[in-house]
């Protein structure tokens, strides 16, 4: 209810507190006639509305009043000065103006708290004149900007001074020593810059100092070291330079101690460890520090956070870590860590998260990795570690991850593991030489949902309880020699989203049961031992992208049904013994296929004039088959082709379609083995993007087109068609006949077309019997000789991209650094504008030589088909990737982008003029415009595309303010090679907007894009980064598990940008909608985060 106007009627009053009820409503004004009132606090409750004006003029004896945790709006700009009152606190309020000038004339004050409202405009200098008893002085998280106050010196009795989460810039004061009793001082997430001052060090009382998140600079100085009663130093997410200075030793009362995001290099000198002892976290990542980690490190016994991820550090992990019983986290992953896992890693019994991936150690996982009784989640990823994985693993009740993946390791998987860890979600041991069968248990407790054992020689059947895990979402079993009955080895999996069965040996018949996956993107059963026919029922996932049943024992015809596959893009079939016709009403059904492979089989009849009407078609594969008829002109049409149109070892017959001249973005084309005859048109000259071409064995006639790619091609590109001339290898020359000549010319054509044919068609039959009839296994990898010829560098072209590598080499004048508009860790960003007006931005990445670091070529293919995928991706609101160049003679790959002149959101959001024109309509766009983009990357593309570093950064506006997000999964393909160390790791976000698994992890997933995307939306609607909000939200340390259909409501006091005016009905609504949803994205466990298909379709 309310607070009762009668309540004036108890007119001796001398202390009212009605703090910490439900009270709604106003302040009722006759609290005014409390005369004698020296007390009143209504902190935390509901209440409303403005400080009614009587309690300024009537309650003059007033002393403490706190109004904290209410709704409050700014007080009257004629509310008087209360001249007695010592404690004012307005926190947690809708204060939205300027700062009240009331208070500045209430000269008794020593404590004073405005935190977390929306107070704008500069802190005024009569603060700093008049308030001089002031004590505790609490300004944190509002909209205040300027300088940092000057003549702060004036509050020489000040204890504590919060000045946090505002818009402040310039240097700090450094005149600290004028301030002689300040014992915390947080000054973090403002713009500062410049250096550290040392005044601050004068400070002997100092226990608390909080300058992270700004843009400091320097290093830090020595004189810290005489603030010897600090507990907490934050100095995190700034660009300090630098090694720690020896002073630091002196902090022997540390606590906690958080420097990472600089540029700090050097060693840890081990009398700086050794001193700390009180330590309960250390945060020294993302930094450059190096050198050995010292031994002196198991002297900080009380430590719980040990984060030194993302560094330089060499040589062996401390046997002495071991020491560290109160250890719950520790990550000291990317790094270049060498030699064995310490045995004393066993132990910290008490640790919940080992992280040590990403690093050179090598010898096998000590046994006493089983003693971890708490552990959740192991991470040993990329590494060089061998044997076999100890048994005593089974014993890790409470593990819920365990990832090994890129590494040496062999032998058989414990056969208990799984028994006695029913919670295990992900188990990761791809990429290794593991064999035997996989363990019996591995999913009994039914929660698995991640599995990849892919790249190994695992035999035998997959495991009987894997049936019964409904759970699962990704199985990756591909390049092992698994065996068994192809549906009897799968269970019912509606949460299934992709299956990777490729180069195994299963056998039997795909059952009408996979149909039932309705979930499934991707479906690759290729290069295995399956028979029968495709059941009709794969037409019911409508969600699949991806569909590869190739080199199998497939027989009959195509289902029709396979037509209602809409969101398909790649159909891989090859191989098989399909049969029939190629049914129009299927290829009808498929417009959206980016690639068509049907090689190797039997299908008959004519190829449909449908499929000229896959217009995003990019590669054609119909080769190897008994197709007759025409070559459909229509194929002319496919302006998207680009990686191959091959149609050889047919039956095909008539001319070449003219206006294949007209796929000029297409780089191979095979029309070899076929009946074809006339000319070579002259207009396939217009193929600018084509670079190895077969018309060899068939019937064609005529002058070839006159042109440098055509007279430099290899002979044998045009073998067996007796007609042709042209300049050539092997061609003879075409001369101008003399009627003299005629006769002689004559005969020498019959002779050619009688002799050659009946010498050669027995031959030419049974070569093309036998290589059509013959398994093609790894057909992709394999080309005829007239396919070999310019191969100095790779080129991937979206079809949108009309330009060359010329061109964007002569545009930035051989990449010129005057070009270069942006800098990275993988490279330098240049602007290039081309002949023809269009503009692009190419990212140009560094590789070494092959003895250093390259792509390794056992991933090259899938290197490129990552680019293909990305190139197709098509969203408004996602910036378009033209495309991929790969230059062997200078070491270098390219990516280009689309280019938007506008620039970033950060730049529209942290500018005062800027953002006052984003008005709440827009910002609701810009959200839902990233949702629905990130939505698309997840939801829509196969594989799902996890961008990786969703931030305002990475957010591009169009004129209209339309979003753009940018750098889309672009950062896992610099993936190192794991033989060096000058390869830049990739990281996997921005800092701010990182979700908390990556500090435990580098293993990115959907739920770190969704994080990121909650963090900006926050940052979207509040004007400022939410940080510290977020942190009053996460109060423990593991967030419950809540369902992702609950929403926590969010006030709309807490969250509106002051800078504009806040929203009214239903756009209010709206704006705290959108709040709403964004906390929820920002859970602290990965799994109660909703997905972006939910947040997307909300925001709707």
């Amino acid at each position: 209810g309310s607070i009762p106007p009668g309540i004036a009627n108890l007119s001796g009053l001398i202390s009212l507190d009605l703090s910490s009820n439900s009270f709604v409503g106003s302040i009722p004004p006759q609290i005014g006639d409390l005369l004698q009132l020296q007390y009143l606090s209504l902190y935390n409750n509901n209440m409303v509305g403005e400080i009614p004006v009587e309690i300024g003029r009537n309650l003059q004896r007033l002393q403490y009043l706190d109004l904290g945790s209410n709704f409050f709006t700014d007080p009257p700009r004629d509310f008087p000065a209360l001249p007695l009152l010592t404690h004012l606190s307005f926190f947690y309020n809708d204060l939205q103006l300027e700062f009240p000038q009331f208070i500045s004339y209430c000269f008794n004050l020593t404590y004073l708290d405005l935190s977390l409202n929306g107070l704008t405009g500069h802190i005024p200098e009569s603060l700093f004149q008049n308030l001089i008893n002031l004590k505790y002085l609490n300004l944190t998280t509002n909209s205040f900007r300027g300088a940092f106050p000057g003549n702060l010196a004036n509050l020489s009795k000040l204890t504590n001074l919060g000045l946090a989460t505002n818009n402040l810039s310039g240097t700090i004061f450094d005149s600290w020593e004028r301030i002689p009793e300040l014992e915390s001082i947080e000054l973090y997430n403002n713009s500062f810059q410049g250096s550290i001052p040392s005044s601050v060090c004068k400070l002997k009382k100092l226990r608390r100092l909080d300058l992270r998140l700004n843009g400091l600079s320097s290093s830090i100085p020595p004189e810290l070291g005489t603030c010897t009663g600090l507990s907490y130093l934050a100095l995190a997410g700034n660009s300090l330079s630098g090694a720690l200075p020896s002073t630091l030793s002196d902090l022997t009362n540390l606590s906690e101690l958080g420097l990472s995001g600089n540029n700090l290099s050097g060693r840890l000198p081990p009398y700086l460890i050794g001193n700390w002892t009180k330590l309960t976290s250390l945060q020294l990542q993302n930094n450059r520090f190096s050198g050995g980690i010292p031994s002196e490190i198991g002297t900080l016994s009380s430590l719980r956070y040990l984060f030194l991820y993302n560094n330089e550090f060499s040589g062996t992990i401390p046997a002495e870590i071991g020491n560290l019983q109160n250890l719950w986290v520790l990550d000291l992953s990317n790094n270049q860590l060498s030699g064995e896992i310490p045995a004393e890693i066993g132990n910290l019994n008490n640790l919940i998260v080992l992280s040590l991936f990403s690093n050179n150690l090598s010898g096998q996982i000590p046994p006493q990795i089983g003693y971890l009784t708490s552990v959740r989640s192991i991470d040993l990823n990329t590494n060089q570690l061998t044997g076999q994985i100890p048994d005593s693993v089974s014993n890790l009740t409470s593990l819920t991850s365990l990832s090994v993946y890129i590494n040496q390791l062999n032998g058989t998987l414990p056969q208990d593991l799984g028994r006695t860890s029913p919670g295990i979600i992900n188990l990761s041991f791809s990429n290794n030489s593991f064999s035997g069968q996989l363990p019996p248990f591995l999913c009994s407790g039914f929660a698995l949902q991640n599995f990849t054992v892919n790249v190994n020689n695992f035999s035998g059947p997959l495991p009987e309880c894997l049936k019964n895990c409904s759970g699962l979402r990704r199985v990756r079993l591909e390049d092992n020699r698994l065996s068994g009955n192809i549906s009897e080895a799968f269970g019912i999996h509606p949460n299934l989203v992709y299956i990777s069965l490729s180069r195994n040996q299963f056998s039997g018949h795909l059952t009408s049961d996979w149909g039932q996956y309705s979930e499934l993107t991707n479906i690759q059963m290729d290069h295995n031992n399956i028979s029968g026919t495709i059941p009709p029922e794969l037409g019911n996932l409508s969600n699949l992208n991806i569909l590869a049943l190739d080199s199998n024992e497939l027989s009959g015809p195509l289902p029709q049904q396979l037509g209602y596959l809409h969101n398909l893009y790649s159909l891989s079939l090859s191989d098989n013994q399909l049969t029939g016709e190629i049914s129009p009403d299927v290829i009808d059904g498929l417009t959206g296929l980016r690639s068509l492979d049907l090689s190797a089989n039997h299908f008959s009849g004519n190829i449909p004039d449908s499929i000229g009407k896959i217009y995003n078609l990019q590669g054609l594969n119909l080769s190897c088959n008994s197709l007759s008829g025409s070559i459909p002109f229509q194929l002319g049409n496919l302006m998207s082709l680009q990686s191959m149109l091959d149609l050889s070892w047919n039956f095909l017959s008539g001319t070449i379609p003219p206006n294949l001249g007209s796929l000029s973005s297409l780089e191979i084309l095979n029309l070899s083995h076929n009946n074809l005859s006339g000319a070579i048109p002259s207009v396939l000259s217009n193929m600018i993007s084509l670079r190895a071409f077969n018309f060899s064995y068939n019937d064609l006639s005529g002058p070839i087109p006159d042109t440098d790619l055509f007279n430099r091609a290899p002979g044998n590109s045009f073998l067996g068609n007796t007609g042709l001339c042209g300049a050539a290898a092997g061609l003879p020359p075409c001369h101008v006949v003399n009627p003299s000549n005629k006769t002689k010319s004559h005969t020498r054509i019959i002779l050619a077309a009688v002799l050659v044919p009946v010498l050669g068609i027995a031959l030419l039959a049974m070569i093309g019997y036998l290589a059509c009839s013959k398994r093609i296994k790894e057909r992709r990898g394999e080309t005829d000789s007239a396919f070999m010829f310019h191969n100095s560098e790779t080129m991937i072209w979206d079809k949108e991209a009309k330009l060359t590598f010329g061109e964007i080499t002569r545009a930035t004048e051989d990449f010129d650094d005057k070009y270069i508009i942006g800098r990275g860790g993988s490279g330098c960003v240049y602007r290039a504008e081309l002949a023809s007006g269009q503009i692009v931005a190419v990212k140009r990445i560094i590789i070494i030589s092959d003895s250093d670091v390259e792509i390794p070529r056992i991933n090259q293919w899938s290197f490129e088909n990552e680019i293909r995928a990305l190139t197709e991706v098509r969203h408004r609101n996602i910036i378009k990737l033209y495309g991929y160049c790969s230059d062997s003679n200078s070491g270098s790959m390219y990516l280009v982008y689309e280019y938007l002149e506008k620039g970033s959101l950060r730049k529209v959001v942290y500018n005062d003029e800027e953002a006052m024109e984003l008005s709440w309509i827009t910002r609701i766009k810009i959200v839902k415009g990233v949702a629905h983009a990130l939505s698309y990357l997840h939801h829509d593309c196969s594989p799902p595309i996890v961008h990786r570093d969703i931030s305002l950064n990475n957010i591009l506006l169009e004129s209209d303010c339309e979003p753009r997000i940018s750098d889309f999964g672009t950062a896992k393909l610099l993936m190192p090679n794991t033989s060096s160390s000058s390869y830049p790791t990739p990281m996997a976000g921005s800092y701010g907007y990182m979700a908390p698994e990556l500090a435990l992890s580098t293993k990115v997933t959907q739920k770190c894009d969704v994080y990121s995307f909650g963090v900006v939306a926050l940052e979207i609607i509040m004007g400022r980064h939410p940080g510290d909000w977020l942190q009053n939200q996460h109060i423990q340390l593991l967030q419950e598990q809540v369902s992702v259909s609950v929403l926590v409501p969010v006030p709309l006091r807490e969250i509106s940008d002051p800078r504009i005016l806040p929203p009214t009905g239903e756009l209010a609504h709206q704006v705290q909608l959108v709040a709403s949803i964004a906390l929820s994205c920002t859970r602290l466990s990965p799994e109660s985060r909703p997905d972006m298909r939910f947040v997307a379709k909300q925001l709707s």
